[in-house]
């Protein structure tokens, strides 16, 4: 089958995944959120546009300024988002869960506050809004009606910002929604390490890949590209949800 290739973290730095992808030539890449591109991301991947389809899904600092929003969300690959549904990539069905669980919306297990978009704006009031919508930040909070509407659909992989619960600072729901999607395997960023999870294998019921910051990994999570922090294990500086 043709390979394809996880990108984990990138914060404005792709001249790594341009490299990659024109020495290798994957099908496909996926980003796995926090991509900060500093230009529309069309723009930063021009060269390789031609030689492989480009995916992604949001991560939490995809929403920190409206630059980071518009040159993701308003790119020419704004539909490249595999947020909150089910596509066709490479030959395998990829399921795509951007953002991170806020406490103000939802923290598994924890009750959920907001279902959707909608009544979230609702209740917040105009004051709150940006853009007549939601607050800008909670473009990347994950909403209930996404992580259900995704449990009730099969896949072969899940590819999601948080972390599944092998991480110590993963979420059991991550599990969960993996396990009702029938996925053989699941990547991750957010916390810009790459451990191993392979002895949690049996419990999980899937193989789970965390891909560090500006690493990159392949379909069966070997290193196409080391992630900075691979050897360290940088918990103490998780970013702010």
């Amino acid at each position: 089958m043709p390979d394809i290739f996880f990108c984990g973290d990138t914060h404005g730095n792709f001249q790594h995944v341009i490299d990659a992808v024109q020495e290798k030539r994957p099908a496909a890449i996926v980003f796995l959120g926090d991509l900060q591109a500093r230009q529309p991301l069309e723009v930063e991947l021009t060269t390789i546009l031609d030689l492989t389809e480009v995916w992604y899904i949001h991560g939490n600092h995809d929403t920190d300024t409206d630059a980071d929003y518009d040159h993701l969300f308003g790119s020419a690959l704004a539909h490249r988002n595999l947020h909150g549904r089910v596509v066709d990539v490479a030959g395998y069905k990829i399921a795509g869960l951007g953002g991170v669980f806020r406490g103000h919306i939802w923290i598994p297990p924890g009750p959920k506050n907001f279902h959707t978009h909608r009544e979230y704006t609702a209740k917040a009031g105009k004051e709150n809004r940006w853009r007549a919508g939601l607050p800008r930040k909670h473009y990347s909070s994950i909403f209930p009606t996404d992580y259900n509407y995704l449990a009730s659909q099969r896949a072969d992989i899940l590819v999601t910002h948080e972390a599944p619960s092998a991480h110590p600072h993963g979420f059991a729901a991550i599990d969960e929604l993996a396990q009702r999607m029938r996925v053989s395997r699941s990547f991750h960023g957010h916390h810009h390490d790459r451990i191993d999870y392979s002895k949690h294998r049996e419990r999980l019921g899937f193989n789970a890949y965390g891909v560090g910051l500006c690493g990159m990994s392949d379909l069966d999570g070997n290193v196409v590209v080391a992630g900075k922090h691979d050897h360290e294990v940088p918990w103490a500086t998780l970013h702010r949800r």
